[in-house]
């Protein structure tokens, strides 16, 4: 037998010789180096100030650093691609919002499905929008402005964040339910819009609280309701649509976690277990809330759980977005 022939089979009787890893064995030793968390949006928005706040508590609780990367662009598309192109190790997962897990599907031609090629790991947030009007709108309350709308159609503006934004797919949603029509005015962004709202340069607009409360309790603007069944902790004194006058007007921008589709089972538990605990701090808790954010009950907490939310979002949303003709520009 000639050397390189020897010296071959000795290397595969000494590689069948070594202890095969178990999969569960490996899931059970995860993590053992730092974690990426891709957030599809540039930093300082909403996203990714809960995804740091979130990654932090998580690290401490994973004992590895939880690395924050910010890949925006397309509505959020090409961040979120990023994660559903990663090695389904555990170590590269991603937060989203609504836009990016739901609406995207229906703007947006993408080269991955919403729902097939991600693993849920938790919703970790939910934050209805809030119906807030210039100090000037002819109305004292929702009620009053519907009728407003009704009786002066195409008389009013509603600013929003950009097409297909979720002020604009909420403003698409109002008009369907309340049987109103008004011209939508697009901004680069909400802040813009929040200004000219101020100054009185359009008659209202659907936001997160996060964007709406300090320009409410500063009195520059005035808001009518919250599009969710419960009351805001953060605004307590305002009411939820539904005591306002317009039954199952219901929509919230929320932020989950997702890993790609085929992470081990395992290794989403311990993620999920991470966020669950993250999300039970005081501390954590007491920074979504100043962002205008609720924690979700603990019964929505489960990989299944966000899992099956997700697709009766795409089931409620995709129909409305597409009946309204909205395209990515």
């Amino acid at each position: 037998m000639n050397p390189p022939r020897r010296r071959l089979l000795q290397l595969a009787a000494s590689a069948s010789a070594l202890p095969l890893i178990a999969p569960d064995a490996a899931a059970q030793a995860w993590p053992t180096r730092p974690i990426t968390m891709i957030v599809p949006a540039s930093a300082g928005g909403p996203t990714d100030s809960l995804g740091r706040i979130l990654a932090e508590r998580m690290a401490a609780l994973l004992g590895q650093t939880i690395v924050v990367e910010n890949i925006s662009g397309a509505g959020g598309s090409i961040g979120v691609g990023r994660v559903a192109q990663a090695a389904p190790d555990g170590y590269t997962i991603g937060i989203g919002q609504w836009t990016h897990y739901v609406v995207n599907g229906a703007v947006y031609k993408l080269q991955y499905d919403l729902v097939r090629d991600f693993a849920p790991i938790a919703l970790v947030a939910t934050g209805p929008m809030v119906m807030a009007v210039k100090k000037s709108f002819p109305a004292n309350d929702l009620k009053e402005m519907i009728a407003w709308l009704r009786a002066n159609p195409d008389k009013a503006s509603a600013g929003t964040g950009g097409v297909g934004a979720p002020g604009h797919i909420a403003g698409i949603f109002f008009q369907k339910l309340t049987g109103t029509q008004f011209a939508f005015v697009p901004y680069r962004g909400t802040a813009p819009a929040m200004r000219d709202l101020v100054a009185g340069q359009i008659d209202f607009m659907f936001d997160q609280a996060s964007n709406v409360l300090p320009q409410l309790r500063s009195g520059n603007i005035r808001a009518f309701a919250v599009t969710a069944r419960e009351r805001l902790s953060s605004a307590p004194d305002l009411p939820t649509v539904d005591e306002a006058g317009l039954a199952d007007f219901h929509m919230s921008v929320w932020h989950a976690l997702w890993a790609p589709r085929a992470a081990p089972a395992a290794v989403v538990a311990k993620l999920n277990d991470a966020a669950v605990k993250a999300l039970a701090d005081p501390a954590l808790r007491e920074k979504f809330v100043a962002l205008g954010q609720e924690i979700p009950p603990a019964d929505q907490l489960a990989p299944a759980a966000l899992g099956a939310y997700q697709k009766a979002e795409i089931d409620k949303w995709w129909p409305i977005v597409k009946a309204a003709g909205i395209k990515a520009e």
